[in-house]
């Protein structure tokens, strides 16, 4: 295991706009010059958080899904994102986790948000995902999943934990960014992991302001990198393996959390 270098993009979203996402997004992708691991994008990448699935989802070959496998292929990383999938006559909020040789692995948003018809028009995923990375198990989330501490909860089984980052990607308004900072503290304390949150900025179609506060978390809930509220950034940062195996090793929490099984509702 070696360290991870993680690139955070924080930006607005045009709303319901796929092209001028996509444009936008090979814009920022090119202010990458130096090597990366893995690379994360705000919640429904390419349209903003528009309910509006008529307009808003495509099929898993789309243009949206062939966009991030272009250019995970061209920055040699992994990109994460999500976007809005039709599938087998459902919708899903779909985030997908490409690799530069052009396979991706997927995870359907578990919690959809209930202040919004997100929950009315979608449908559940009911599986975790657990991808590696540079030798990092990463756990992705999205959003409103943050919110669950069940459904993140990292696991410690014969030597080993479940996730060392958790990342979650979110659309989170800037009326509750304080739940959202504290949150990410949070479950990092808890599970002994490092969490990284990438949030959009700007006005969405619903003249919702978001503020971002985008950052990374370190297993004693330091925050060790947070873009500015409300600003762009494009920004890569370095999770230390040493620092993740050095505190496990000195404070063996882990081995004291209780075994669970997770009931899932339907």
């Amino acid at each position: 295991m070696h360290d991870l270098r993680v690139t955070l993009i924080q930006t607005t979203l045009f709303w319901e706009e796929t092209q001028r996402n996509h444009d936008h997004f090979d814009q920022l992708l090119g202010h990458i010059s130096e090597p990366t691991d893995l690379i994360l994008m705000p919640e429904t990448f390419n349209t903003g958080f528009s309910i509006n699935p008529a307009i808003c989802a495509e099929p898993v070959d789309g243009p949206s899904v062939q966009f991030l496998r272009r250019k995970a292929r061209e920055k040699n990383a992994v990109i994460m994102a999500s976007l809005f999938i039709s599938e087998d006559n459902e919708y899903y909020n779909r985030l997908i986790c490409m690799y530069p040789d052009g396979h991706f692995d997927v995870y359907d948003k578990r919690h959809l948000f209930r202040l919004s018809e997100e929950y009315k028009l979608f449908k559940s995923g009911h599986q975790k995902l657990i991808v590696e990375v540079n030798g990092w198990k990463i756990s992705p989330i999205l959003c409103y999943d943050l919110r669950f501490p069940v459904w993140c909860k990292n696991t410690w089984f014969n030597g080993e934990y479940g996730y060392d980052l958790m990342v979650c990607l979110a659309s989170w308004p800037a009326i509750r960014a304080y739940p959202w900072k504290m949150l990410l503290v949070a479950r990092a304390i808890e599970n002994q992991a490092f969490v990284a949150g990438i949030n959009r900025i700007g006005n969405d179609g619903n003249g919702v302001w978001h503020s971002g506060d985008s950052m990374a978390v370190d297993p004693r809930g330091t925050v060790f990198y947070a873009a500015d509220e409300g600003k762009e950034a494009v920004e890569t940062v370095t999770f230390s393996a040493n620092d993740l195996q050095m505190f496990r090793d000195s404070f063996t929490l882990g081995r004291d959390w209780d075994d669970f099984t997770i009931n899932l509702k339907p």
